[in-house]
């Protein structure tokens, strides 16, 4: 899969993909990385990439000229798909990110300043992504995100695909407690269960575990989470146990 990441700051990115498994896969040819100065793509002598917006109003807006240009010219065919990084995008999850792996090509656009000219959205992009409910001072970090997230689902990227498949998120469920050796440090001790050998109460543990998590820090996931019988009598006995140690 290619990424192409159109930006004014591409000096941002000279570390941000150079160790862990994103160089990795660069260097194995799974994915490619390339940034594209914004700037190299105006046609005045000052590469001015921005504007004042019709009708008055704080800061600056993103011309549309360049970055149709930018898009133009690295898009390679219809199956690309292209957002823009911005708060007001769709947000960002792992469904998200598995979808857009499908894609041969993405393309970022890094917003900055107070937005982007209107007709992008309208005639250029994708669509637009946000990665939270807050304000970045330009879609740099955004981009380093989605592409991040996005490449654990590229096949031969992760060493281990069953590993994605069991992340947090995936499952819409947020993940297990994990423990190593040792079994006692400082008197805090590994749950019994999980050297015990017995695979099916090491499974059903988790899975416990997982649902308390989740009912505990993020109960809006279980919301729409379609649950098996079993989960659901999980569910049912957490909660029970809560209402005793609250009564």
């Amino acid at each position: 899969m290619r990424f192409d990441i159109i930006t004014i700051l591409p000096e941002l990115f000279k570390s941000a993909f150079s160790g862990g498994i994103i160089k990795k896969a660069l260097e194995k040819g799974t994915i490619e990385i390339h940034i594209h100065n914004l700037r190299e793509f105006t046609v005045d002598k000052h590469q001015q990439v921005d504007d004042r917006p019709y009708g008055g109003g704080e800061g600056m807006v993103f011309k549309p000229e360049p970055v149709f240009a930018a898009v133009e010219k690295v898009k390679q065919s219809e199956e690309t798909a292209v957002y823009l990084l911005s708060p007001q995008g769709k947000k960002f999850d792992s469904q998200f990110a598995e979808e857009l792996a499908h894609h041969p090509q993405l393309i970022l656009i890094c917003g900055r300043y107070e937005g982007v000219d209107e007709r992008m959205i309208q005639h250029l992009v994708t669509g637009e992504i946000s990665i939270g409910d807050y304000i970045l001072t330009g879609g740099e970090p955004a981009a380093v995100v989605v592409v991040d997230a996005v490449s654990r689902f590229i096949p031969q990227v992760v060493g281990k695909p069953e590993s994605v498949r069991h992340d947090s998120f995936v499952e819409g469920l947020l993940s297990f407690p994990q423990y190593t050796r040792p079994r006692d440090f400082k008197g805090m001790k590994v749950p019994r269960v999980l050297f015990s050998g017995n695979h099916d109460k090491i499974r059903l543990w988790r899975r416990k575990k997982s649902l308390e998590k989740t009912l505990s820090v993020r109960p809006d996931l279980l919301k729409d989470k379609k649950l098996s019988p079993a989960d659901k009598k999980i569910l049912e006995e957490i909660k029970k146990g809560k209402d005793n140690e609250s009564g």
